[in-house]
């Protein structure tokens, strides 16, 4: 896939404290990335340097021009920073008709993204009436008008409900089906697991670590195992660089070793077993072994 997005040595400091440090990522086409990290972790800060709405240090460029240098902006990034922003009083259908007869868009096109995202419905609501799930919708559509091959969404799945939440990632997956570069922040890694194709995890502003979710399965999983003489297993599993975590009424955790070598210890030394799963690694598993945060994610 070719990369769209390419940010190289982005950094902005305040006061003093470096809250972005030397950021480099690329997105590709055709695909979800997910911008990973805790509430404060940079994310956001980031992305405003990324579309040049503050300035700092570093250089992204999108199919390889800054975009400044691109002639129309709208339509190569759509943005999404927190829902959609107009007067409260406005019709959606009205805002979005403003905002198109500005980028030189025609007004035809309202109505088209506004039914791609489920809101026809909704257009002569007014702004401030619209409920959370139906701002991030109406932000999308926005992002939308001008049909660009980039979309940047910051953190837009904060706060919905679940059937918004898999509207979205239906949406977004759809869209980097057509060809679209994704790049989606959250703090909501369950979430961004079902949702991504790549992730981009970011800790104390600098980045920590670039994987596909794919690639995760490398990271490798977790056995458990039921059997009234699990305690037998624990040092044969250390032995074998295995981590081994009792629990209640003969449960035990194993990482490290796959269920298919931890039942073959099992069996070379005759203990029973009642119950033997393997669960798949997790994107919550890789993201707490790489963030160095101070603050749980939730």
């Amino acid at each position: 896939m070719a990369d769209a997005i390419h940010a190289e040595g982005l950094t902005w400091k305040t006061r003093g404290k470096v809250i972005v440090d030397d950021v480099r990522m690329t997105v590709p086409a055709g695909a979800v990335t997910g911008f990973l990290g805790a509430n404060g972790a940079g994310k956001t800060t980031t992305l405003r340097l990324m579309l040049g709405l503050i300035s700092g240090g570093g250089r992204t460029t999108y199919f390889g021009q800054p975009l400044e240098d691109w002639r129309d902006p709208a339509r190569v990034v759509g943005a999404v920073m927190g829902g959609v922003a107009g007067h409260p009083r406005h019709s959606l259908a009205a805002h979005l008709r403003m905002v198109a007869a500005g980028a030189g868009l025609p007004g035809r096109r309202v109505t088209e993204v506004l039914d791609s995202v489920g809101l026809a419905d909704t257009a002569a609501t007014a702004l401030g009436a619209l409920s959370l799930g139906m701002a991030q919708r109406a932000g999308i559509a926005q992002a939308l008008l001008a049909d660009p091959p980039v979309l940047i969404l910051d953190e837009p799945a904060n706060g919905l409900d679940p059937h918004t939440i898999r509207w979205l990632r239906d949406t977004l997956r759809r869209l980097a089906a057509e060809g679209k570069a994704v790049l989606v922040s959250s703090h909501l890694l369950a979430e961004m697991q079902h949702m991504a194709d790549h992730v981009v995890v970011l800790g104390r502003g600098r980045v920590v670590a670039r994987t596909s979710v794919e690639d995760l399965a490398r990271f490798g999983g977790e056995v458990v195992l039921q059997s009234p003489r699990a305690a037998e297993l624990a040092e044969p599993v250390r032995r074998l660089d295995g981590t081994f975590t009792p629990g209640g009424d003969g449960r035990v955790r194993i990482r490290g070793l796959s269920r298919f070598l931890v039942g073959d210890l099992a069996a070379d030394r005759g203990i029973p077993v009642h119950w033997l799963d393997e669960r798949p690694p997790s994107l919550e598993d890789f993201y707490l072994s790489v963030a160095e945060e101070e603050f749980p994610i939730r």
